[in-house]
């Protein structure tokens, strides 16, 4: 059992008092989680069907917009949490601490995972989705702590924004040029994102061997995409009517839309290299799903009890009020598959797939069906902790 004052923090029903919670907002965050599970378990990533694979470079696929809603919610999150800290008493000092605790925590159960179940230092990834949540989990804490106003947020966001666009659109790739000049924009590459991870990491340490999704350079974007977050938790914590922050975030998501997909056609959106015109253009997917989270859980359900409400949407609540635990889990999982093989040369995943396509023929249907399989039982595993008020939380 992993005790309160270790990271990440376990809190059970019956003796720890929570703070109000939008369940809203652990909604949507179950059901990022869910679908970012069913994404990153493919039966057959090359026969998946094209939304549940990411795009090959530039464009977008839904499966594209699921790590910066996750992204986007940990900035929300952040306010309630720290405000909430704050409220009871707890001095500044003390939360940084605990968040400086809780992002090395993060940060190694995301080596743990990128090594799992081999260990294999000589390959070990040091970039990854829990990395970098960690970097940005603490980088925003520490602005929120410096001072709550919404206006110092803004600047920075605009300004990281900006500033990654100069970055990769002025400054000359050693080896390459300068970019539209001696070298396409965001060339695979020839890109400062990737050559600036090469000089980091031999090729055996990045997910792509000449680049990483989840590189150095573009934690400064990413940044971006939690301050965002941050903002929207900020306006949600104001005097206005629940109708009215609804409608707010709901304008903000059509006008993220509008203005990431306009500097698609200067900067095009790239999830992997998360470019600024992909941080507004997913951000405004991310406001306008919560927006609609809110309407219908806060809005539509504002007359029915907390407990009514919540049995209702249970489901999804399973894995929005335990998202890391789902996520390390859903992880882990396949790395245990690995090691067991029912067929000589043949290992769990791929064995249970192979029988799947062979009743059901079509590779794209039998691929689809093993990742609900997969969401399935991550779910059943975490309902077990869900129904026990066990919480395991970054």
């Amino acid at each position: 059992m992993i005790s309160s004052d270790t990271l990440p923090a376990v809190e059970r029903g019956t003796t720890v008092t929570k703070p109000e919670r939008w369940l809203s907002v652990d909604v949507l965050r179950g059901l990022t989680i869910g679908f970012m599970i069913l994404v990153n378990n493919n039966g057959d990533e090359r026969n998946a069907y094209w939304a549940l694979k990411h795009a090959s470079w530039n464009g977008f696929t839904p499966t594209d917009l699921v790590f910066p809603t996750f992204l986007f919610l940990v900035g929300v999150s952040t306010v309630f949490s720290t405000a909430a800290r704050l409220a009871k008493g707890a001095s500044k000092q003390s939360i940084l601490l605990h968040a400086f605790r809780r992002t090395i925590v993060l940060f190694l159960f995301g080596l743990l995972v990128n090594s799992f179940p081999l260990f294999h230092l000589n390959t070990l990834r040091v970039y990854g989705v829990l990395q970098r949540i960690a970097i940005c989990y603490f980088v925003i804490s520490v602005l929120y702590l410096i001072s709550s106003s919404w206006k110092n947020k803004a600047v920075i966001a605009v300004g990281a924004l900006m500033g990654y666009w100069v970055i990769m659109r002025f400054i000359p790739v050693p080896g390459y040029g300068v970019p539209t000049h001696d070298v396409p924009l965001l060339d695979p590459d020839g890109n400062l994102v990737a050559w600036l991870d090469r000089q980091i990491f031999t090729a055996p340490h990045l997910y792509e061997r000449t680049r990483d999704p989840e590189g150095l350079l573009s934690t400064l974007p990413a940044l971006a995409t939690a301050l965002f977050g941050m903002l929207t938790g900020l306006w949600l914590q104001t005097s206005r009517s629940i109708g009215e922050k609804a409608k707010g975030i709901a304008i903000a998501g059509v006008s993220g839309l509008l203005l990431g997909g306009l500097w698609n056609f200067a900067f095009p959106i790239n999830k992997k290299l998360w470019t600024s015109s992909y941080v507004l253009f997913a951000a405004g997917w991310s406001l306008l799903l919560l927006a609609l989270a809110i309407w219908i859980v806060d809005v539509r359900g504002a007359g029915k009890p907390e407990a009514a409400r919540r049995k209702w949407l249970m489901p999804f609540l399973v894995f929005g009020t335990n998202a890391i635990g789902a996520y390390i889990l859903s992880e882990l999982l396949p790395g245990v598959m690995f090691l067991i093989h029912p067929q000589p040369g043949v290992h769990l995943q791929r064995w249970i797939y192979s029988g799947l396509l062979s009743v059901i023929g079509n590779p794209a249907l039998a691929s689809l069906i093993y990742s609900l399989c997969f969401v399935g039982f991550c779910w059943l595993v975490i309902y077990q902790l869900y129904r026990r008020r066990i919480f395991l939380k970054i």
